[in-house]
């Protein structure tokens, strides 16, 4: 009956800005199983490696906002196909890349750009679907995001094995031309809702700020030669933050980041929850792919089929997931997935060389289903007894402080990483000890997460 409902142009248009959002879904998950690769090739080190994956997701939260404003303002279509040709050109400069601040630079662009295209696709998506399709258009738009952490790694690990690293970004190009021809075809334009729309500029600059100096801090702070630029780094950090609660206050509900949301102790909850959950989930898939290949010594396929075993437990968490939340509130699904994801990382403290490989697939399996059930319930409970008129201001900061949470695993555990290995011999033994080092302070952080967790929604003490 469901599928009787939907007239088949929509469902088409659903496709056709699915197959648009492909390239930037992958992108991470491919170019994670490449760092490794990308560090030696470029005669550096991981800390300095790891921003390819920092910049780019740093620059996703960022863009969040610009996506709302230019959807309001402009027509929908010319923004989604925009920041798809803008994707493109990135890809391309990224894999013309010469040295690695130009790969960081490109990878920040595209970032951006990934940044406009994933919101503007589910805000076109919930437009055509109206609110009695808006389930099933979401299935569709589901999938990509669902396959990617089992799809991307393997064909990251299929063009390293085949290819140059350059078809890691040269890949998305026939992909998204295609996908931009059949756009111009087939989509339909999206009227501009508020033409008068304004940004919040000083606000988007601030945080930019804000979570830049302070990743950049924690990098440079293991470096003696960079000891300064690090403290540098922290105080515009803390200038920064300081400047932002003075101007959103005085902005009152029209702040980008409005400090009323933190009236609500379920948002404020989320809030902190997301952010943590970077360190439970960006922070290890960084490291998997380095542990595999540096400490095991597997090939870049074989690392990537490694990961198979995560992204299934992933698959299997979801469907239970939104039920589950429905039924018991958002705490009740939370502290369990945190449990699940610590049983599922700890192991990798001790892991090394000689430890039997089906321990290490089942062991993902079940961090998969841990780190399935986290974002999921802590995103929905954050908009629980809000204002209406915050929910699209929540819908912003959930999104920011999720991608910057994400950046900030990446950055620290691989500071953890390459600060230990800086000193020492760079052997098997020492490069299982560094990793060990990181995946232990993902499991610190993980386990602090479970406090802001404890105030999320508990529907069986409601009723």
């Amino acid at each position: 009956m469901e599928k009787e409902k939907l007239p088949k142009e929509i469902i088409s248009i659903a496709w056709i800005l699915v197959f648009g959002a492909i390239p930037p879904m992958l992108d991470t998950t491919i170019v994670n199983i490449a760092v490794n690769d990308i560090t030696k090739m470029f005669s550096t080190n991981l800390a300095v490696a790891q921003w390819i994956v920092t910049g780019y997701t740093l620059a996703l939260g960022i863009a969040v906002p610009f996506s709302g404003w230019l959807m309001k303002k402009y027509d929908g279509k010319k923004i989604f196909m925009g920041a798809l040709g803008l994707f493109l050109a990135a890809s391309l400069l990224c894999g013309l890349a010469w040295d690695m601040p130009s790969l960081i630079a490109f990878r920040v662009l595209q970032g951006f750009a990934s940044g406009l295209m994933i919101p503007t696709l589910t805000a076109l998506v919930v437009q055509i679907a109206g609110n009695e399709n808006i389930g099933s258009l979401m299935s569709i738009v589901g999938i990509p995001i669902v396959f990617a952490p089992i799809i991307g790694p393997v064909i990251g690990g299929l063009i390293l094995q085949y290819l140059s690293w350059h078809w890691l970004f040269f890949v998305n190009l026939p992909i998204g031309v295609i996908a931009l021809l059949l756009m111009q075809w087939k989509l339909p334009k999206f009227e501009a809702i508020d033409k008068s729309a304004k940004m919040d500029w000083p606000g988007v600059l601030l945080l930019a700020l804000i979570s830049t100096m302070f990743i950049l801090g924690v990098t440079e702070g293991r470096e003696p030669d960079f000891r300064t630029t690090s403290i540098l780094a922290f105080a515009v950090g803390v200038v920064s933050l300081i400047a932002y609660l003075v101007y959103a206050w005085k902005k009152n509900d029209q702040a980008l980041i409005p400090l009323s949301l933190f009236k609500s102790k379920n948002f404020s909850a989320s809030f902190v929850s997301l952010f943590l959950a970077g360190f439970a989930t960006n922070g290890p898939m960084l490291l998997l792919p380095m542990f595999f290949q540096n400490v095991k010594g597997l090939s870049v396929i074989e690392s990537a089929l490694w990961l198979v075993p995560q992204g299934i437990g992933m698959l299997v968490a979801r469907p239970l997931v939104g039920k589950l939340t429905d039924q018991f509130g958002a705490r009740l699904v939370v502290l369990p997935s945190i449990v699940i994801s610590l049983l599922g990382t700890l192991p990798f403290v001790y892991f090394d060389s000689g430890t039997l490989h089906w321990m290490i697939w089942m062991v993902l399996f079940i961090r998969g289903i841990g780190i399935g059930g986290i974002t999921v319930p802590v995103m929905s409970d954050s908009y629980v007894g809000l204002e209406k008129s915050l929910i699209p201001a929540a819908s912003v900061a959930t999104r920011i402080t999720q991608n910057i949470g994400a950046a900030f695993g990446s950055a620290i555990l691989a500071t953890v990483v390459s600060g230990a290995l800086s000193a020492k011999e760079t052997t098997v033994t020492n490069m299982a000890d560094a990793y060990h080092l990181g995946f232990l302070t993902s499991l610190i952080f993980m386990m602090i997460s479970i406090i802001p967790s404890l105030f999320l929604t508990d529907k069986k003490r409601i009723h």
